[in-house]
């Protein structure tokens, strides 16, 4: 009698399933791309940087009301090299900038940046000489938030959506060399 091949499925509707890694029993199988951007996902550090109105709003969503500790979020830094997402919260001057840029480049990669409020986002009522007209011009932003000021909810909605971003990201993505920079490759 020839011998039957079965296959296991590792997935049945008793095994559960968190986004697109699998538990089974004790075993979890996830790709380093996935476990990475799990654990990046839900460690978000941000940086206590607030310019001006949009501040307050920032801070209280760290009271008991807004409660940002429950994303993982609440440990807001004050220093940049601990901090691994910049929530720039108010208008921007033209003096602040140089300030702003120098914060971010000290932050460590990965880095993220939340531009809150219209000021930040666009420049806002403040079409003079002496404010930046959106904080993109000095840094990426990866999330606006708008409003004026935005509500302590609008800042939780762009930390989730910026948690979309990084569960997606690739991390492992195949770069292709030319012979002339494999030369210049040390190992």
């Amino acid at each position: 009698m020839p011998k039957r091949i079965e296959t296991v499925v590792l997935h049945d509707s008793a095994t559960p399933k968190i986004g697109s890694i699998e538990k089974g029993g004790s075993i979890l199988l996830a790709s380093k791309d996935q476990l990475l951007n799990l654990a990046r996902e839900y460690a978000l550090w941000p940086l206590t940087f607030g310019l001006a109105c949009c501040a307050i709003e920032m801070m209280s969503t760290v009271a008991s009301r807004f409660d940002i500790s429950r994303f993982g979020s609440e440990a807001f830094r004050a220093t940049p090299r601990q901090a691994d997402v910049m929530i720039v919260a108010g208008r921007v001057s033209k003096k602040m900038a140089p300030v702003v840029r120098q914060i971010y480049d000290q932050m460590p990669e990965p880095k993220w940046v939340i531009s809150m409020g219209a000021c930040a986002s666009s420049g806002g009522v403040y079409n003079n000489y002496a404010i930046v007209q959106g904080v993109d011009q000095i840094v990426p932003v990866d999330v606006y938030v708008p409003g004026c000021p935005p509500s302590p909810d609008a800042l939780l909605y762009g930390i989730l959506k910026l948690r979309e971003k990084i569960k997606s990201r690739r991390f492992n993505e195949v770069i292709e060399l030319t012979p002339r920079e494999l030369d210049q490759v040390t190992v």
